[in-house]
């Protein structure tokens, strides 16, 4: 067990080698009345700017006695139990993601562009120039890529900046979905960026058919489907908030160990906010339905007698982890954001969180894909804030004057 859970001290990557390890070296494990079990960080006051709240009665059930429960505690037997062979996937998910927030740090960042050759007019995945990949897309596309590989138990591997899914082992019992990094063209602004994922079972029944043909026909699973999905918010604090089924939680990285510790869990999404984030600068593109809803709600005419504040950060990961947290509505009204990718895990986690997910008119897990990249409108949040929106009817724009989809 504990050989698979430990990688390697660096993944090569042909754009941005590290030589050394993003954290330093720890023991993962120690020996507990004669059996190996996860060794647990000393208690501290807080973590990365925020200050752990007291979860005595869910650590209790890992039996951790310092309060505190990290990521692979709470999954592994002593808490969630999410079986073995997700444990090692999720070991290598947030070991990948911990790699891409210390490339995102890095002052280096700038010098990507420059030797990545990524400034050449190429582009992947048919995307728009404004969705060119960058050269930290292609680096954290990479890093998960590797880390994947490694663990042994991904089959396919279908990525925002790949044309087509990527067969990696005919073994693996898992199929991983992903947008390595949302947000990057955010980057250079130091504006909160992200990784989001969704898992699936590979679906064994396809084991026959072609490897080209059963990696797509894998990869386009219906979100109903989901066994566990995520982010992982780069801010001023890294967060992987992830639901495997039964609630939504989030863990911020301590810096000094390299943990993720528990520090909002069992996530419950308000059942109304106050808050709506879109940018609204497309206001007179927008059809006439979604202009009522946004007028209605902002002068406190709505079913909620309280006006609406905007808050927009143009960075889905960070604007749906604020909506999570605090209530309200995030949308992007246009068909731009990725059913696959983006759409599906994010609406799991509202879901698990007593929110939900929605185009406009359908719940987002009941869409079933039809394309890789196949892009819809999206509206996440909370659960009266959603249902209030779609009564509006007309709230999916349809047109794009002025700028690129």
């Amino acid at each position: 067990m504990q050989q698979l859970l430990l990688p390697s001290t660096a993944y090569p990557s042909p754009l941005f080698p590290l030589n050394s390890h993003p954290f330093p070296p720890k023991h993962q494990f120690c020996l507990r009345g004669g059996s190996l079990s996860f060794y647990t960080p000393p208690k501290m006051a807080s973590f990365s700017g925020f200050r752990a709240k007291s979860h005595r009665e869910m650590t209790a059930a890992v039996g951790d006695s310092n309060g505190f429960t990290t990521l692979m505690e709470y999954v592994g037997k002593g808490g969630l139990d999410v079986g073995d062979e997700l444990v090692v996937l999720l070991y290598h998910v947030q070991y990948a993601c911990k790699r891409i927030a210390a490339v995102v740090a890095s002052p280096f960042n700038s010098a990507l562009g420059k030797h990545s050759g990524l400034d050449d007019g190429s582009s992947g995945a048919g995307d728009s120039d404004r969705d060119k990949p960058k050269p930290l897309d292609i680096v954290a596309n990479e890093i998960i890529l590797s880390s994947l590989r490694k663990s042994g138990k991904v089959s396919v591997m279908a990525s925002e900046e790949d044309d087509a899914p990527i067969w990696i082992n005919d073994d693996g019992p898992f199929v991983v979905v992903l947008d390595p990094l949302d947000g990057s063209r955010n980057i250079d602004a130091s504006i909160p960026t992200g990784t989001i994922f969704g898992i699936y079972k590979r679906l064994v029944e396809l084991d026959h058919l072609p490897t080209e043909e059963k990696a797509s026909l894998n990869s386009l699973q219906s979100g109903t489907r989901l066994v566990a999905a995520g982010y992982v918010l780069y801010s001023s604090a890294t967060i992987l908030c992830a639901s495997f089924g039964s609630g939504t939680h989030a863990f911020t990285l301590d810096h000094s160990t390299g943990d993720f510790i528990l520090t909002h869990p069992s996530i419950r999404i308000p059942p109304r906010g106050q808050i709506y984030s879109v940018n609204d600068a497309r206001y007179f593109d927008w059809p006439r339905g979604l202009r009522q809803y946004i007028d209605t709600v902002r002068q406190g005419k709505g079913k909620y007698p309280k006006k609406y504040s905007a808050r927009y950060i143009c960075s889905l990961v960070a604007d749906f982890h604020r909506t999570l947290l605090y209530g309200g509505i995030a949308m992007n009204p246009r068909d731009h954001l990725r059913l696959v990718y983006e759409a599906n895990p994010l609406s799991f986690l509202a879901e698990q969180a007593g929110g939900k997910g929605s185009d406009g008119k359908s719940r987002i897990l009941s869409i079933q894909p039809v394309k890789l990249h196949q892009r819809l409108p999206l509206f996440l949040g909370s659960s009266d804030d959603i249902n209030e929106l779609e009564s509006y009817g007309d709230v999916q724009q349809k047109v794009n004057p002025g700028y690129e989809v």
